[in-house]
């Protein structure tokens, strides 16, 4: 890795003209960078441009893309599944510098927090010559397109839902062999979301209600084989977590 420049915008408007430059890269806790080899680039530092903030409006709660992951843990507005999920994403250290727009840019399947920020529907604003909102399910599958030269501000999930996860890992310390994450609105909308392989997490049910919820988890990760489980072992624990979820959705309200 070689920065050859290094720029910290003070507005939003200059933060967008410095990406907008050929091989220009946002720096936000900078644990990604680190990762870079072989390559020369700039950077631009994101920390000037008050994006690390959390607001709590009605039923929703909308978190600055800069806020790292341990700022959003130790909110008081975050539910406990929700903080359950980022404690088993990173260690302590990490945390402190891995910001919440970076970890989901960066993520892969085994992610807890994606997982449960993709049962959740999360959406994220992206800001470029226009501002467009993506889900985050749609996000993960289309991105690096939908960033070039553009800018993740901030990330919106509902609350006042019902939210279960469930994981299971080598120790209980440990990024997930497979997790499930089952979130379900007022309306009865309900989202199942499995992880713990692949390059992203995976929606596995998105209905009007529950129905077929243990099916849906079992064929979802039908395909799941690596060298961390088979697909045979995934697709038969994917349907008990989901049960499990299901079962614990009556006091995993968000409040």
């Amino acid at each position: 890795m070689m920065i050859k420049d290094y720029y910290r915008p003070q507005t939003i408007a200059e933060a967008l003209k410095l990406l907008s430059e050929t091989n220009s890269r946002p720096l936000g806790g900078g644990t990604a960078l680190t990762q870079l080899t072989g390559e020369s680039f700039s950077v631009v530092d994101l920390q000037s441009l008050g994006l690390d903030t959390i607001t709590e409006s009605a039923n929703l709660l909308e978190i600055g893309a800069t806020l790292t992951l341990q700022g959003l843990l130790e909110s008081p507005f975050l539910p406990s599944t929700l903080k359950a999920g980022l404690t088993l994403e990173a260690p302590l250290n990490q945390r402190n510098r891995r910001t919440v727009a970076g970890a989901l840019i960066t993520c892969n399947g085994r992610s807890p927090f994606a997982t449960i920020m993709l049962a959740l529907d999360a959406k994220l604003t992206v800001l470029g010559k226009e501002t467009a909102v993506h889900a985050l399910g749609d996000f993960l599958l289309a991105q690096p397109e939908l960033l070039k030269f553009k800018l993740v501000t901030n990330i919106e999930i509902p609350l006042q839902l019902k939210l279960a996860f469930e994981t299971v890992g080598r120790s209980p310390a440990d990024k997930p062999i497979i997790c499930a994450a089952l979130a379900q609105w007022k309306s009865g909308r309900t989202r199942l979301a499995l992880g713990g392989w692949g390059k992203v997490p995976t929606l596995a049910l998105d209905g009007t209600d529950a129905s077929g919820i243990e099916e849906a988890a079992r064929t979802c990760a039908s395909g799941a084989g690596d060298e961390w489980a088979s697909a045979e072992y995934r697709s038969e624990i994917a349907a008990i977590l989901a049960k499990r979820c299901l079962k614990s959705l009556s006091i995993g309200i968000l409040e």
